[in-house]
């Protein structure tokens, strides 16, 4: 019986410290969350800058017909690349599930071989699975300061390949947050340049209170500058969306760990309670048997 008290007690100790563990995991979780989305929303005035300069330039294309802006050629080829966001660790459920296929059924619809590169040992490993030729992986940043790092080296690396092996598509793959703890995998072609959305920039009028803009050198090397910054913003984004909607998805299996723990202790505490009750029904039985003999003698 006292063995069985013990055990009881080792158990509810062991959840308890367990417990501890999973909130804890929870409030970074929750903390993280915090900080990737202001980092979200801190690209919005930066975005709009280069927006601006951008449908300034494609406005001076269009002025200039011989003109055509780096990054549109203007025949599509077969070779592809695709860079996917995913995780490097686990307690996120299907996370990188979700992102690997999204991705493959997305890639599967587009003429040639695709070419990917993943971000995330776990998401490798299930692109892998689904067939597509991964050719590199990046570690997950693990704070926001190093974000900017490993999008800086994604476009190098991009510009390489680009050149060696002749890719002109670029697309790129994430899981983007939404309420409650949730996320929904997105894609989106960063190259070449999608032609509808360079008239919407276009059609933007100029603010008239930050002056007439002046476009130098025919708008050639300002469109160069000004689409890497905007290659950068979009990564940076997907990045951003992909650890936000990570910590999102350990947020909620923290919850339900935390849940499955509480009800776990709920079990043991009324065991132990029970068995107990026992014990000490027993040892009074025992007195109460040992008095009766007692008082007969």
């Amino acid at each position: 019986m006292n063995d069985g008290v013990a055990a009881l007690r080792r158990k509810i100790a062991g959840a308890g410290d367990l417990q501890a563990v999973v909130r804890t995991m929870k409030a970074l979780a929750a903390s993280s969350i915090g900080d990737y989305e202001r980092a979200v929303l801190a690209l919005a005035d930066y975005d709009r800058t280069v927006s601006r300069g951008l449908g300034e330039c494609f406005r001076q294309a269009q002025a200039s017909p011989s003109a055509t802006p780096e990054g549109v050629p203007a025949r599509e080829t077969q070779a592809i690349g695709a860079i996917v966001f995913g995780s490097d660790q686990g307690l996120v459920g299907p996370f990188n599930d979700v992102i690997a296929e999204h991705a493959a059924d997305a890639l599967a619809g587009l003429p040639g071989r695709a070419q990917v590169w993943a971000v995330g040992e776990r998401v490798q490993a299930r692109l892998k699975d689904t067939g597509l030729d991964v050719r590199g992986a990046y570690a997950v940043p693990a704070s926001v300061e190093a974000i900017a790092a490993l999008v800086a080296q994604i476009q190098i690396d991009s510009e390489a390949h680009r050149a060696k092996s002749g890719i002109t598509q670029i697309h790129v793959f994430h899981n983007r947050p939404l309420a409650a703890s949730l996320y929904q995998p997105v894609g989106q072609r960063l190259l070449p340049l999608d032609a509808a959305w360079q008239q919407s920039l276009a059609a933007v009028p100029w603010p008239r209170k930050a002056g007439l803009p002046e476009v130098l050198d025919q708008g050639a090397t300002a469109l160069r500058a000004l689409i890497r910054e905007y290659l950068f913003i979009s990564l940076f984004r997907a990045c951003a969306e992909s650890l936000a909607s990570e910590n999102a998805s350990r947020l909620a299996a923290m919850e339900r760990a935390d849940r499955n723990i509480k009800d776990l202790l709920e079990q043991l505490h009324g065991s132990h309670h029970r068995l107990r009750q026992a014990s000490i029904d027993a040892e009074l039985f025992d007195v109460t048997a040992g008095y009766e003999a007692l008082a007969r003698a």
